[in-house]
């Protein structure tokens, strides 16, 4: 049985929501349902511009005193700053409250042994092979070597994400130019199309209900070396995508779906750099590569 591994993600920082009307506000412009939180510890969700586009990707995680949310460092100046502006007249405070939190990643067997107690932790709702994340303080830093955790850095928790084909936000798609569809927010639970409106809503719920999504972020294998994030993907001499974060010869990659099934009918390989790649859906993907998706 493979041991359990901790990460220390240095990258991720936590934002607090709280006061009266906390719930309601993020209610009000998230893309998931706070009500999912009644019965789970943590979502992952998107704040959206009104064209529908991800700004921002984070976890909200119900604590006693409102929320946490566990989102990109880099982000939290825009992050807060755009909260602030929803704010208006609602009864919330918002705080950067990253100095008092370390966000560890853990995976592997054995999560069941993560005392439910006197920790932040929470179940990865995304997909359950990715384990656990734990917002760490001084009173609680000891819970990684409690439980027996093999240190582990932040390029194996990559290559475990990049296994299961998870998307990271900054890493695999540009903030502020991609769709959640193309980032797989309806695949892994991270949009609600049933809670009702949040800003941006009408062209996420156009984009699924007319299977409009033509780009998404997809795992690859390569043949050979993968070149450095960004590169086109090709298929003959037309451009199809951009390859995201690699690990050894896998990678995820934002791809035209349409293209690349066009290509695969045509018997016409991918290629990135020198390399030719081929896309590896995970089982837990409900779209497919075979057929172009319908046309708006």
């Amino acid at each position: 049985m493979a041991q359990l591994k901790s990460a220390y993600l240095p990258d991720r920082g936590v934002v607090s929501v709280t006061g009266p009307d906390a719930q309601t506000f993020l209610q009000n412009i998230i893309t998931n349902d706070m009500g999912l939180l009644a019965t789970q510890r943590a979502i992952h969700a998107g704040l959206l511009s009104p064209q529908g586009k991800i700004l921002f990707d984070f976890f909200v995680i119900r604590t006693d005193d409102g929320f946490l949310l566990d989102v990109a460092r880099s982000q939290i100046p825009a992050l807060v700053q755009r909260l602030s502006m929803y704010k208006l007249r609602s009864a919330v405070e918002i705080a950067d409250c990253s100095a008092g939190f370390t966000i560890t990643a853990i995976w592997g067997n054995g999560t069941d042994a993560i005392p439910g107690e006197g920790v932040i932790a929470f179940a990865d709702p995304r997909l359950e092979a990715l384990g656990f994340r734990l917002l760490l303080t001084l009173e609680s830093d000891w819970v990684p070597a409690k439980i027996d955790c093999k240190p582990a850095t932040h390029e194996d928790y990559d290559a475990h994400r990049i296994m299961l084909g998870l998307p990271e936000g900054g890493k695999d798609y540009v903030f502020g130019d991609a769709f959640p569809h193309e980032a797989l927010f309806d695949q892994l639970g991270g949009v609600s199309f049933t809670k009702g409106c949040f800003i941006g809503q009408e062209v996420v719920s156009r984009m699924q209900h007319r299977g409009t999504a033509r780009k998404r972020i997809v795992p690859v294998v390569a043949d050979g070396y993968l070149p450095d994030p960004g590169s086109e993907i090709r298929a003959g001499t037309a451009a199809i995508g951009t390859l995201a974060t690699s690990s050894g010869n896998r990678a995820l990659a934002l791809i035209r779906i349409d293209r690349a099934a066009d290509a695969a009918a045509r018997g016409e390989p991918l290629l990135a750099g020198n390399s030719t790649i081929k896309i590896d859906l995970p089982d837990w993907a409900t779209f497919t590569i075979s057929e172009p998706p319908e046309q708006a």
